[in-house]
């Protein structure tokens, strides 16, 4: 069967991929460094060109390039015309430069690999090297193109690569993200939205001690509006509202004319969000003469399971062939995958290495996984339908 292929192929690459992922490891890669990022972007293309992926550098004059490479040989594409398979992966982490000296690439006794962004998620790019690799080795026919989008702004925001993701995933079948699966390896079928906003209240400035009944203290008028705020949160739908920054005033002795708060949202639906956005955008003022403007940041939408069941079913079975018994959950946390999947792409989430501590001192992943991660994937390309 393809699936024991499959499984022994990778497992013979293992000392292979394991050097690859150091490799990426060691490149350190954090969001604010562009001179870095432009480097790593550099190094991917070269290494993705050289098992045969046509490569394109994105130029961002805002942070750290982005990377698109298209597998689309037609000795090993059925179709080459044919809508192509999208995978999302970024590379760009929450580490500073200089966490190498302290969190170094290591192996522990459990068989646990330990590195700055090596869950989230440099070995996913390894894995997409080897899968392309292993599809020409072993002779693999693939249905379809394989586009992959290597971004580098992810852990901000995706602000610089939404565009790009959005408009590759409206020409995709569907759209695999290859982030850091749940615990024990589980697929993400549901993301929370994200929104963020800000509220600033303007007030008057007066003496506190000589005439505050000229005053119009906006500190006040921003603790109403907190408690107004935080009623938005629904915990049995999900939903939090949180005001998780305040600040305002001058001096002790001084009525505060000003005050802002910066609000964190995240719900499981467009609905929800949209009925929380209404409310933040309507807020009205409770003491006389303050003024409420309120901003909306933009976030992530909901990745909703309607967009990501058909997938998964497919990829239990699939998974099954390749001795997987994959599990589905959900996160409160945002990727890429939600702006494709509030597209109505079909979309699957949580495709990398098992392990754990993503953006924490323990991040790792599980290298006994690999070669069944790498199979799974494999399959997924053989086999998915949209």
């Amino acid at each position: 069967m393809y699936s024991e292929r499959l499984i022994g192929f990778y497992q013979t690459k293992h000392e292979e991929i394991l050097r690859t992922i150091r490799l990426l490891v060691e490149h350190e890669t954090p969001s604010d460094d562009k001179a870095r990022l432009d480097a790593f972007a550099e190094l991917l293309a070269k290494r993705y060109a050289k098992v045969g992926m046509k490569t394109d550098i994105i130029p961002n004059p805002e942070r750290g390039n982005h990377l698109r490479a298209v597998f689309a040989n037609p000795a090993y594409v059925t179709d080459p015309a044919a809508k192509p398979a999208l995978i999302l992966c970024h590379f760009d982490t929450v580490w500073p430069v200089g966490s190498l000296a302290t969190h170094p690439f290591r192996i522990d006794e459990q068989g646990w690999a330990y590195g700055p962004g090596i869950f989230d998620m440099q070995s996913s790019l390894a894995l997409v090297e080897f899968v392309v690799h292993g599809v020409q080795e072993m002779g693999l026919r693939l249905p379809r193109p394989v586009v992959l989008l290597a971004t580098s702004d992810e852990e901000v925001g995706s602000h610089t690569s939404q565009e790009l993701i959005e408009n590759e995933a409206r020409k995709a079948a569907y759209v695999l993200v290859m982030e850091s699966p749940l615990p024990g390896g589980v697929i993400k079928t549901a993301r929370k939205g994200t929104g963020h906003f800000e509220v600033e209240i303007t007030g008057r400035a007066a003496h506190a001690g000589v005439e505050p009944e000229k005053g119009i203290s906006a500190i006040q008028e921003l603790a109403h509006q907190i408690l107004t705020l935080h009623k938005l949160t629904d915990m049995e739908a999900g939903t939090t509202v949180n005001v998780g920054v305040v600040s305002g005033g001058t001096r002790s002795n001084v009525v505060a004319p000003s005050a802002k708060a910066i609000i964190d949202v995240r719900s499981w639906t467009a609905e929800e969000m949209d009925r929380v956005r209404h409310a933040i955008r309507g807020l009205t003022p409770v003491l006389a003469g303050a003024k409420i403007t309120t901003y909306d940041g933009g976030g992530r939408p909901p990745l909703e399971r309607k967009v990501t069941a058909g997938l998964f079913k497919q990829a239990q079975a699939i998974g099954a062939k390749v001795g997987l018994d994959l599990k589905e959950g959900a996160t409160g946390g945002g990727s890429d995958g939600n702006l494709t999947g509030a597209l109505g792409i079909p979309t699957l989430d949580g495709l990398g290495v098992p392990g754990h501590g993503a953006h924490a001192d323990h991040e790792h992943i599980e290298v006994d996984q690999i070669a069944g991660r790498l199979a799974l994937l494999t399959g997924l390309l053989m086999e998915l339908s949209a």
